[in-house]
């Protein structure tokens, strides 16, 4: 006969918050504070609270010039590499292809961008700003660099920039 094994529960990761058992609260009570204690020590829940506390002043900063974020995305990227393809923006974005196809086409019946041939891709078209484009990306970048400076100005330029990093060393 095998010798049975017992199952150990796992051990808490090093440096990780073990779970806080619920306060114990009477039926038909209630609490008088919500408690986020647990919540606070995920990285997830805190960009996500970051995120939304942004992205909702954002949104209404830039319907002045009557873009969303994929589309102030899209511009800037354009921006800042004329010629860049469809396929490229893509990659860069996350966005499937038959939705970057509906953006492109937006943002052309708007007269904010044009496609061109691809200089070495003849299969491929480059897409580029228009004048009308040009000046609109530059009003909406600097809308956005304000609300950056904004959003963030408990941080010190240091810790803005450290920020910046951290987070972009979880996603890249």
């Amino acid at each position: 006969m095998a010798p049975r094994t017992r199952l150990l529960p796992p051990l808490p990761l090093p440096d990780a918050p073990a779970c806080a058992q619920p306060d114990a609260v009477a039926p038909g009570q209630s609490v008088d504070a919500v408690s986020t204690s647990y919540l606070r020590t995920l990285v997830g829940y805190n960009a996500r609270r970051a995120s939304l506390s942004i992205i909702d002043v954002f949104m209404q900063r830039m319907a002045v010039y009557g873009l969303k974020v994929v589309d102030f995305s899209v511009l800037s990227l354009v921006a800042h590499n004329p010629g860049v393809t469809s396929r490229q923006l893509c990659a860069t974005l996350n966005v499937l292809p038959p939705n970057m196809v509906g953006l492109i086409a937006s943002l052309e019946r708007r007269g904010l961008i044009e496609r061109r041939p691809h200089p070495s891709d003849g299969r491929a078209m480059g897409v580029h700003l228009t004048p009308q484009g040009v000046e609109l990306t530059a009003q909406a970048e600097q809308t956005a660099a304000h609300l950056e400076e904004d959003a963030t100005a408990r941080l010190t330029a240091t810790e803005r920039k450290t920020l910046i990093r951290l987070l972009q060393k979880v996603y890249d």
